[in-house]
Formats: C-alpha cells, sequence, structure tokens
C-alpha cells in the first residue's frame, strides 16, 4: 500500500512540475497564435521526441529532456530554435527571408515568463482564502547552541536575536539561513541583540559532510506557526516578493567575486528541486502547492535572463532590432544559441550529478547530529 501512495505522491509532483512548463510554453503558443504566426510545434522537454501527435497543423511533443519545454514557430528566432531541434541550417540572411516585425517576436518572448508569474499571482492568491493553510516567518532567534559547534565557540548564546550576517541585515531565520549558506567557509561578522545591545561575533560556518550545507550548529526558537519558509504571509503580495527577493539574492551571490564559490556550491538543480517538491508535498499538499508557485516565480525571472535560447535572449535580440533598426545576423544567434546550450545543458548535467550524490550521501549516512543541523537549516522548531 505504501508503494501505491509513494507512486501516487510522485505522480502528483511530475504533474505540478509539467503544469509550470506546460503553463510557461501555453504562454509563447498562443500570443504567436493570436498574432497570426505559424506554430510547428509545442514540446514539453528537449531533444528527441518520446511521443508526438499531430493535431490542426501542430505537432505536440513529449521530448526526452525533461528540463523545460519550447514551442516552434518559425518566424519567431528560427535559428535559435533550430538549435534546441538539433536540426542544420544554412544561415540564411534574415535579408534573403521575410521577417515579422520585432515587436511580435518581442511579445511572444515575454508571454511565455508572464504566464509563469500569472500561475504564481493565482496560486498566492488561492492559497491566501484557504484557512486550513499555514503562513508565518520565524525570527531570527537563537533557542540553543550546540555545544563546540561554529556558533558556540564565535560567543552566540541562546536567546541572541541575530540583525545582520556579514552585513547584510536579517529579519527571519530564512533570510539568516541564506546568509550563511552564502558566506560559506569564511570567518563572517554577526551582529546580534543580546539585553538591549549589539554586539559583533565572528563567526566560521562549518559544512557538513553529508548534506553539503553550511551550518552554523545553532537552533532556532520554537516554530508555533508551523509554516514553512516560503509560506511567509497571508497577503498574496508578501508571498510573491519573497519569492523574487530569494531568487534576487542569489542570483547576486553568484556574480559578487566573493560570494560566488559558496553561492554555486548551496544553489540545487532539477534533483534537488523534486526532492523538494515531493517532501512538501508529502508533508501538506497546501505546502507543496506554495513550493508551486515560488518555482514558477523563479521560472519567470530566470527565463528572462538576457542569455541566447532562454526568452531573455529572443527578448534581447528583438530590442536591438527595435532600437537600431536591424537584425541580428541569424549564423550569430544560431551559434550563439549552440554554444549557450552546450554550456546550460553541461551545468544542467553536472548539478544533477552533484545533486544525486548528495542525495546518496544524505541517504545513506547520516550521523546523530544531521537531525539537529537539518532542523537548524530549515527552520523547523528546537527539540
Amino acid at each position: 500500500m505504501e508503494t501505491l501512495v509513494t507512486v501516487a505522491y510522485i505522480a502528483l509532483c511530475v504533474a505540478l512540475f509539467s503544469l509550470a512548463i506546460f503553463i510557461h510554453e501555453l504562454g509563447h503558443f498562443l500570443v504567436a497564435v493570436k498574432l497570426g504566426l505559424k506554430v510547428e510545434a509545442f514540446s514539453i522537454g528537449f531533444g528527441p521526441a518520446l511521443w508526438k501527435k499531430k493535431w490542426r497543423g501542430v505537432e505536440y511533443r513529449i521530448s526526452a529532456i525533461p528540463l523545460g519545454g519550447y514551442v516552434s514557430i518559425p518566424d519567431v528566432d528560427p535559428e535559435g530554435t533550430k538549435a534546441i531541434e538539433g536540426a542544420s541550417s544554412d544561415c540564411e540572411p534574415a535579408a534573403a527571408r521575410e521577417r515579422i516585425p520585432a515587436w511580435k517576436e518581442l511579445l511572444v518572448a515575454v508571454a511565455g515568463p508572464m504566464m509563469n508569474v500569472v500561475l504564481a499571482v493565482f496560486i498566492a492568491v488561492l492559497l491566501s482564502l484557504v484557512p486550513g493553510v499555514k503562513f508565518g516567518e520565524l525570527p531570527a532567534k537563537i533557542g540553543n547552541v550546540i555545544e563546540d559547534g561554529a556558533a558556540a565557540k564565535g560567543g552566540m548564546l541562546a536567546g541572541d536575536v541575530v540583525k545582520s550576517v556579514g552585513g547584510r541585515d536579517v529579519r527571519t531565520w530564512t533570510e539568516m539561513q541564506t546568509e550563511v549558506q552564502i558566506a560559506g567557509g569564511r570567518e563572517t561578522e554577526f551582529t546580534v541583540e543580546r539585553g538591549g545591545e549589539l554586539k559583533t561575533l565572528k563567526i566560521t560556518p562549518a559544512r557538513h559532510e553529508a548534506t553539503g550545507a553550511w551550518f552554523i550548529m545553532a537552533l532556532s526558537v520554537t516554530n508555533s506557526t508551523g509554516a514553512v519558509s516560503w509560506m511567509p504571509d497571508r497577503n498574496p503580495l508578501r508571498q510573491l516578493a519573497w519569492d523574487a527577493g530569494s531568487i534576487f539574492r542569489v542570483l547576486k551571490g553568484l556574480v559578487t567575486p566573493k560570494e560566488a564559490k559558496a553561492t554555486s556550491q548551496a544553489i540545487g538543480g532539477p534533483v534537488m528541486i523534486a526532492e523538494g517538491l515531493y517532501r512538501q508535498v508529502r508533508r501538506d499538499i497546501w505546502d507543496g502547492i506554495g513550493f508551486l508557485r515560488f518555482l514558477n516565480v523563479n521560472l519567470a525571472i530566470l527565463n528572462l535572463l538576457p542569455i541566447p535560447v532562454l526568452d531573455g535572449g529572443l527578448i534581447l535580440f528583438s530590442l536591438f532590432a527595435l532600437v537600431f533598426r536591424r537584425r541580428v545576423p541569424d549564423c550569430v544567434v544560431k551559434y550563439l544559441s549552440l554554444a549557450f546550450m552546450a554550456v546550460l545543458m553541461g551545468l544542467m548535467g553536472l548539478l544533477v550529478i552533484r545533486d544525486s550524490y548528495r542525495s546518496y550521501r544524505i541517504h545513506t549516512y547520516q550521523p546523530e547530529t544531521v537531525n539537529v543541523q537539518t532542523n537548524s537549516n530549515t527552520g523547523a522548531e528546537s527539540r
């Protein structure tokens, strides 16, 4: 029976993740059709098609690499689409064929991320209307300090309220955790409030060999709300602001030299996302739905990055055409798309391998202290 329940939860997670991809591609599809553009294919996933069916001139596909999807629109980014599909191209000059107005390309490109935002807004409003959903933020207050841990060695005491980490203000336990992960193994200044006075402590986070995460070995106060970190407030706007703020903080860490290494080690790929979604769906279906909201905001922001192959790349090329009244040469688009596709697929592959190995370590080796440290990293109540 337990096996059937597990399979059912996995199927639900696949459906939820697929919904985020589907709604994104549906945005491109609907706007393209509304503008009268020809659509050749609608694919969930990249690479060779595992299943396909043609209906009303459009080939619908489920492809082999489930890390996204695409809509093939010949008049919009033809060379980029061919690069994604793996088709060859002669790089026909833009002047040799008719091109649609750049503003139409821009609208089609923006439509995908905007549909993710629409779904995220819908979920945030839905969650706000359901009485039983748990919301609340855990304060950055220390409930207990583990003996001989990094926090204890730095002079941290139970009852301290963390005000800043590495010079960045924090209000909640989750914000403190994020700064700890970005600080990595560097000695970091923690400003704490103790007895009405501010004190500065120097603490060097320690990395756990199984999880790979950084810890200061301190527990939070009791989580009386029972809410997870991405359910900060019943107000939909605050939910969405938390989602966007989280991804922007990570992106900033990735481009900040002293933070880049630790930040890159802390981020997860498809395996970690899938595990996180599965855990939350099994814990509470509404927590899983909240995670889907968080995922949609992340997908929208990441797809708007100005990188060829992503929607942000097409937006950049369209804006170039609108501003300078000339197109980026098709061969340039093609080779940039191929290059960045290779980079992105390589990074995804590395993340899958790293996350799989990390998951293996966690499931095969969990010493007694891991449970305590995991509570610290997730904002769970201290016990």
